[in-house]
Formats: structure tokens, C-alpha cells, sequence
């Protein structure tokens, strides 16, 4: 009984410390640590990137400790002998010029915007206001969105960053779901970076990315891509098909059957399809499994 008693108290300090991941991992984008690490030619000493990134080599130091047991980055010897920093599969995951790269992701979930509504959590299980984003900040994510363009950039690099990574699966993994399809309609396609990696494997395919007018705004245009804005609840763009990847999860059942029944009214009737991506969460979770944790709020 002792003994669990005292595992107990490890693990219940892993919890109370358990957003210093999260800022450590955050402070390692925002300095930029793996693009210098991948930018020079082998392992690279302390005193070198402490130089390159202009920071304290003790405070530096501190910070490479805990991500080096972490697996984030790996300690091996320079070429003279001296202790040096190297890449890890998992480091240049927090690249911010790569295609495979998952920092913007970690910036706009660790912001101070997202994270408020966390802090309402309790009050939402106890029915005592607004969904937790609401009550923070007085509106929803997108109106929020829409009057305060930086967090607008933080949510469409988020999404830009998550769409190379899920369509080149999708494409890869299945395919067969695109025979057929001449137009698709990527609705809540955010800017465009859904589409324009569909239609680099498929090119036949002509794409329209339809989003709110403030996201669309400001996408940059590609060949075989174009755009349109307006509201999903209201219409959305005429196509063979309609791709909704990440969207219903933020809507209730009836918001969710609105937006399906205005996909069904915009594609053939007798050819049509309607392309759905989301997360699917297992009953029995396990350890590990991160979309669980998509499901909480």
C-alpha cells in the first residue's frame, strides 16, 4: 500500500507540471532550435547554437536537457570530441520550413486564446454558461477569428500544416475515392492547402476552396484551384464532389445535418459524393491514443 501510495504522488506530479512540456516544446519553435540544428553540417556544440539562436548558453542548456530526454533531440560527439545536438525523427516535427513539420499546429493549440477556454471547462460540464471557447472570449472561434487577424493566421497555418499531412494519406491510402471526380468542392478549406496537394497528385481534378470571405481573402492563388466564399450553413459551390475534412466535429447534430444537406443539394444526384475526414474515436481508448483527447471539450 505504501508503495502505491508513493507512485501516486510521482504521478500525480507529472499532472501538476504537465504544461511545461507543452511551453518547453513551444519555446524550441519559437527560437527556431531544429531548423539551426538542421541547417548545419553534423551535431552542433552548445556554445554553436546558443550563438546562432543570440540566447544564454545556461538557460539554452537547461531547456536541450529536457528535450534530449524526451527524445526530442539526441546528445552525440562532434567530430572533436565535444558534446553536440542532433536531430530526431520527433525534432524536426518542430520544423517551421518543412512539409512534414507540426510546429504551427503546437503554437495555436498552446496560445493563450485556445487555452482560456480550458479554464471553463468545469463550468460547461455544470451547464453554468456558454460553450467554453464562447464564454472566454464572448463569440465563437471563427467570429473571433474574423476580427483578430493574427489568431486568423495561427488557425490557417494550423490547418495548412494538418492538410499536407492528411491528404497525402488519403491520396496514398485511398485513393479510389476521387474516380469520378472532375470538380471538388473543399468546403471550410481554410487556404487551400488541402486542395492545392490533391490536385498536384490528381490534376485532373479542378478544386474550389470554399471558406469564410476573410480566410479566402488572403490564400494564395494556385493553378486549377479557385475560390469562393460564403457561409456552409447558407449554400455551398456546385460539384461532383464535396470534401469536408475536420469540419462536422465543431458542430453539434443539427449544424452538422444543415452543412450535409447543403453538400447534398450542390453535387449530382446520381453521381455525387460527399468525401468526409474525421477523427474516429474508439470506445475502449488506448494508451496513447490521441484522438481522445480531440474529444474532451
Amino acid at each position: 500500500m505504501e508503495k502505491e501510495e508513493a507512485e501516486a504522488e510521482v504521478e500525480m506530479w507529472k499532472y501538476i507540471f504537465g504544461f511545461v512540456e507543452m511551453a518547453v516544446v513551444k519555446c524550441a519553435i519559437e527560437l527556431g532550435i531544429a531548423d539551426v540544428i538542421e541547417s548545419h553540417s553534423g551535431p552542433i556544440t552548445l556554445s554553436s547554437l546558443s550563438s546562432s539562436l543570440g540566447c544564454s548558453p545556461s538557460g539554452l542548456y537547461r531547456i536541450m536537457r529536457f528535450l534530449v530526454n524526451r527524445r526530442l533531440f539526441k546528445e552525440v560527439a562532434t567530430s572533436q570530441g565535444d558534446t553536440g545536438y542532433q536531430q530526431t525523427p520527433l525534432s524536426r516535427r518542430l520544423m517551421t520550413r518543412s512539409e512534414n513539420g507540426m510546429a504551427a499546429l503546437l503554437l495555436l493549440e498552446s496560445s493563450p486564446v485556445m487555452l482560456a477556454p480550458w479554464h471553463g471547462l468545469s463550468a460547461r460540464l455544470l451547464g453554468k454558461g456558454n460553450a467554453t471557447f464562447d464564454a472566454a472570449h464572448g463569440q465563437d472561434v471563427w467570429g473571433y477569428a474574423a476580427s483578430h487577424p493574427a489568431h486568423s493566421k495561427l488557425i490557417n497555418d494550423a490547418m495548412a500544416c494538418d492538410a499536407r499531412m492528411a491528404v497525402s494519406a488519403i491520396v496514398n491510402g485511398c485513393p479510389e475515392v476521387f474516380d469520378g471526380v472532375s470538380t471538388l468542392v473543399d468546403v471550410g478549406g481554410g487556404d487551400g492547402t488541402a486542395l492545392r496537394t490533391l490536385i498536384k497528385a490528381r490534376p485532373l481534378i479542378r478544386g474550389i476552396n470554399f471558406d469564410l470571405p476573410h480566410v479566402v481573402s488572403s490564400a494564395p492563388k494556385c493553378n486549377g484551384v479557385e475560390y469562393a466564399s460564403g457561409d456552409m450553413f447558407d449554400t455551398v459551390p456546385k460539384a461532383d464532389a464535396a470534401f469536408l475534412m475536420w469540419v462536422l466535429h465543431d458542430w453539434g447534430d443539427e449544424e452538422c445535418i444543415q452543412i450535409l444537406e447543403k453538400c447534398r443539394q450542390a453535387i449530382p444526384g446520381d453521381k455525387g459524393k460527399v468525401i468526409i475526414v474525421e477523427a474516429v474515436i474508439q470506445e475502449n481508448e488506448k494508451e496513447g491514443d490521441h484522438n481522445n483527447l480531440k474529444d474532451v471539450g
